[in-house]
């Protein structure tokens, strides 16, 4: 039978404060062919504690042969672990502000080390910004321009009071996302809607009627109602055979037919004098003849 080489992490590990080996417990690395082992546990109650100066130890075995230890370098998980970008980061555009929350990058005991946040944010071609330290995993980004595009990267910083250390993280990658108008914006906005659209219905009008007053004229020509034809003459179109004066006179009107009675009223004083001076008027030229021509 082939033999399998074995790399057999025995899971103990060495604090700076004992003298003996213990057993880490929630942590499984027996009988392993992987040349790496993830020490990390499921919970902050399993593993060796997270404050504590470790030392690991190594031992491989082939077959019925076993290797000496070999011992991993001292290793303090609060001061030597190197901190990712915060998780499952969400950003949710607001009226002229960004809400950004997200989770920390792994579980700390909180009685001892905390973690701060910081945000770099910028709009596009602008100047770089940062909001921070901020202990909470929400924050809102405020006073922003409305309806512009920002981008922004999320950072943790893991703080140990007690033993003055400040780890920085790795940033987060790049994300960006554009504002929405906030309620000034948009109360200016549907003033300034309202304002051009009412000079644009002023201007409108103006232009309407200085057209009207300038080409009165050749907008009533263009508007001017062609001539009717008269009903009669359309009856008689509609049935030609039918004769015309017959058809103007039965489609005629009664008014059109009416006539209008003139009485004359003499007076013989007055019809004989105007007769006496006819007479006169005639005989008068008669008369010198015979004088003219003595």
């Amino acid at each position: 039978m082939e033999e399998r080489e074995f790399c057999g992490l025995k899971s103990f590990f060495l604090s700076s404060t004992a003298s003996e080996w213990d057993d880490v417990s929630g942590v499984n690395c027996r009988k392993t062919t992987e040349t790496r082992c993830d020490f990390t546990a499921a919970g902050l109650l399993q593993g060796f504690p997270r404050h504590f100066n470790v030392s690991l130890r190594v031992q491989a075995e082939l077959g019925d042969r076993v290797s000496a230890w070999a011992t991993v370098p001292w290793f303090q998980h609060y001061r030597n672990v190197t901190i990712g970008p915060p998780e499952n980061m969400e950003v949710a555009p607001g009226e002229g502000s960004l809400i950004i929350r997200f989770s920390a990058p792994f579980d700390i005991d909180t009685s001892m080390v905390t973690f701060e946040y910081y945000v770099y944010y910028w709009e596009e071609a602008g100047t770089r910004k940062v909001k921070g330290p901020v202990k909470s995993n929400f924050i809102s980004l405020d006073d922003l321009k409305p309806l512009r595009v920002y981008c922004l990267q999320v950072q943790a910083e893991l703080v140990w009071s007690t033993q003055g250390i400040s780890l920085p993280g790795n940033l987060s990658n790049t994300s960006c996302h554009k504002t929405t108008l906030d309620a000034a914006t948009k109360l200016e906005q549907a003033i300034l809607t309202f304002v051009g659209a009412s000079l644009s219905v002023v201007l409108l009008v103006g232009a309407c009627f200085f057209m009207i007053l300038r080409y009165r004229g050749l907008i009533k020509y263009w508007f001017h109602s062609p001539p009717k034809i008269p009903l009669q003459i359309g009856e008689y179109l509609k049935d030609p055979a039918q004769p015309i004066l017959e058809t103007l006179d039965k489609d005629s009107s009664p008014k059109e037919d009416a006539w209008d009675s003139v009485s004359i009223i003499s007076f013989p004083e007055k019809e004989q004098d105007a007769r006496q001076s006819t007479l006169n008027q005639s005989a008068g030229p008669a008369q010198l003849s015979p004088e003219r021509g003595h």
